[in-house]
């Protein structure tokens, strides 16, 4: 094992980190989102945890066109007639804090954080009379954490060293190797399964889901605690098959905790836009009668469904 002090300057990379959550697991929790997903899912919630890297986020409703960025960056930053034009691919990671800074509106805001395990620890163990005192803990979450392997491991260590509680969510697309070098310090996995059928969940993330089902059956059969999470889009997965998918992975792993049915809403696609991501395609947000729906189908089917 790492000496406390190297696991401490583990360096990552984090986009936002929210406090008193409590759907993230039992209790009280912070959950950090880390930066990086080998998937990019049609309907990403966090589109900006899918790039590996730093991004800047432009809200035109906010920018007074004062011209400041455009003396930090003249070639991102263009003033036409009154009108400010962002061209995020002319502007480099580097120039990012100074575009920023320079913005009094705050227009322009930098999206994601470079820190190290030892940084991130402090902040976190700011608040642990909350987990204590309500069975909480700390929740990491993405993008997808297990791209920065060194980072996540060092965090889970750590967090443990303190005593704390660690979840993580996962979509499930990584080496169970690693998987079963973090068991010990993960307590709860909330696993990201976006569809059942083959085809269709590369057609929707990009990549096949063999791994991720495989994943998922490793770590019933290791014993680890598991909440199967399933993103629910209307005109795309809301369908019997899936459904039906859904219960029999409940009924087969016993020991999996259940499942959530997670709605889909429509907040992503303008945070793409904000930081010149690839368009996002807007679905219909389900009504809570319909989510009802979906959880009746799938314990009709025999599944075991964990309110949200």
């Amino acid at each position: 094992m790492d000496s406390l002090d190297e696991l401490k300057r583990v360096p990552g990379l984090i986009f936002n980190t929210q406090f008193f959550c409590v759907h993230d697991g039992p209790g009280i929790r912070t959950t950090v989102f880390l930066k990086g997903c080998p998937l990019s899912c049609l309907w990403c919630h966090n589109p900006e945890g899918i790039p590996a890297k730093r991004l800047l986020s432009f809200v035109e409703s906010k920018c007074v066109c004062c011209g400041e960025c455009a003396k930090v960056c003249p070639e991102a930053h263009v003033i036409e007639e009154g009108k400010h034009v962002f061209f995020h691919e002319r502007c480099p990671d580097e120039m990012f804090d100074d575009s920023a800074a320079s913005c009094f509106s705050k227009a322009l805001t930098v999206v994601g954080s470079r820190v190290s395990a030892g940084e991130l620890l402090e902040r976190l163990m700011r608040d642990r009379r909350y987990y204590d005192t309500s069975g909480g803990g700390v929740t990491f979450s993405g993008g997808e954490p297990t791209t920065q392997k060194a980072f996540l491991s060092s965090m889970l260590l750590l967090v443990a060293r303190e005593g704390v509680s660690a979840a993580l969510e996962t979509n499930g697309h990584c080496d169970f190797a690693y998987y079963e070098s973090i068991l010990p310090y993960v307590e709860l996995f909330l696993y990201d399964f976006k569809e059942s059928d083959p085809a269709k969940h590369l057609a929707f993330t990009g990549v096949g889901n063999k791994l991720i089902m495989e994943n998922l059956g490793r770590l019933c059969d290791a014993g680890a605690s598991v909440l199967l999470r399933c993103p629910i889009i209307p005109g795309l997965n809301d369908r019997d098959d899936h459904f039906e998918a859904i219960a029999q992975m409940t009924r087969r792993h016993r020991n999996l905790l259940g499942a959530e049915l997670l709605p889909y809403h429509k907040l992503a696609a303008s945070k793409a836009r904000r930081m010149g991501l690839k368009a996002q395609k807007e679905y219909e947000r389900p009504s809570s009668e319909k989510v009802g729906q979906w959880k009746d189908k799938v314990r009709s089917m025999g599944g075991r469904i964990m309110e949200t």
